[in-house]
């Protein structure tokens, strides 16, 4: 096991306000063209769970200004804090992702740039999470490595742990727990090299 794993959530729960200055200094959603796709069969008002959401800003800020109702799950406090600021109309919570058990179901459910920080064995678990908290049809879409490996970014000189599984298992994954791969781009350089996983529960 990967201690650098382990560290993520102290690791942005301390940077988290540099974090989320240096993607509002960069003044360009990269990933319109993905949740375009994500809500494209998504109903106006529907439900949204945004696992990982740091502080709501770009992702969640562009789901809500189009009329979904977001749900935002951090296990930094830091960055559910900068959260609830940002969208004071919309649900936060601080939470485990890997053991989230919400009363609801959401006709979309996105896990983007956090899910990638789980090691292989809480990733495999997430799938389950994934379908106990979706509604009938629902749209998941979330990012991960191109291939089977481990890998260390870095976050204000600290090491960022992030993980991938081979593209194989991620398909039968989804398949286990009735989901549907609707696309899939490795290294999509219209996001800046982004492996995008969108699939839909059958």
């Amino acid at each position: 096991m990967n201690p650098a794993a382990d560290a993520i959530v102290d690791l942005y729960e301390r940077h988290a306000a540099t974090w989320v200055e240096a993607r509002l200094r960069e003044r360009e959603l990269f990933e319109r063209g993905w949740l375009d796709r994500f809500t494209a069969d998504i109903p106006k008002g529907a439900a949204v769970l945004d696992l990982g959401c740091g502080a709501g800003e770009p992702i969640a800020r562009y789901l809500s200004v189009r009329g979904h109702a977001v749900t935002g799950v951090d296990s930094s406090a830091a960055m559910v804090a900068m959260f609830r600021a940002c969208l004071p109309h919309q649900r936060a919570r601080v939470a485990d992702m890997r053991t989230l058990r919400l009363e609801q179901r959401f006709q979309g459910i996105l896990a983007w740039d956090s899910f990638f920080h789980l090691n292989h064995k809480d990733q495999r678990g997430m799938f389950a999470v994934f379908r106990a908290h979706a509604a009938p049809r629902a749209m998941l879409m979330f990012t991960s490595g191109p291939a089977h490996g481990e890998a260390m970014g870095s976050l204000e000189g600290e090491p960022l742990y992030h993980a991938s599984l081979d593209p194989a298992e991620y398909r039968q994954l989804l398949e286990n727990e009735g989901f549907a791969v609707l696309a899939n781009v490795a290294n999509d350089q219209s996001c800046r090299g982004r492996t995008v996983w969108l699939a839909q529960l059958q």
